[in-house]
């Protein structure tokens, strides 16, 4: 199931690339909605592995640094997922505005990009 559902990430990577900019706006906007898009089932996905990398490590399968590993990953996927979750509402507005609105409009106008994180 895992490779099968990696192929179709590929593919849908591949359709994300060559989409138009409305089209690309709604699969970023699906894929980045934390409760029910893939990068939040993706986050859960690591949370339950590390559940389990817990649990083996705890009985001496596996060893620890396993389990820190996999909850770090899950930890920072769960940060990054909340932090651009709050921008998949301006993702999935952009997917809805109709072509027609789009060409009444202004056209957009270039910004520079500042990058600002906060912790």
């Amino acid at each position: 199931m895992a490779d099968s559902i990696a192929i179709q990430l590929g593919q849908l990577s591949e359709h994300l690339a060559q989409a138009s900019p409305q089209h690309a706006a709604q699969i970023l906007g699906q894929v980045l909605d934390f409760d029910h898009g893939i990068l939040g089932r993706i986050t859960g996905l690591m949370s339950t592995g590390s559940q389990f990398a817990k649990t083996h490590s705890e009985r001496g399968i596996l060893p620890p640094e396993v389990w820190l590993a996999v909850g770090r990953a899950a930890n920072e996927l769960d940060t990054v997922g909340r932090d651009l979750d709050e921008h998949a509402g301006t993702l999935r507005a952009l997917a809805e505005v109709p072509g027609s609105a789009r060409s009444a409009s202004p056209a957009p106008v270039a910004s520079a990009l500042v990058v600002r994180r906060r912790r």
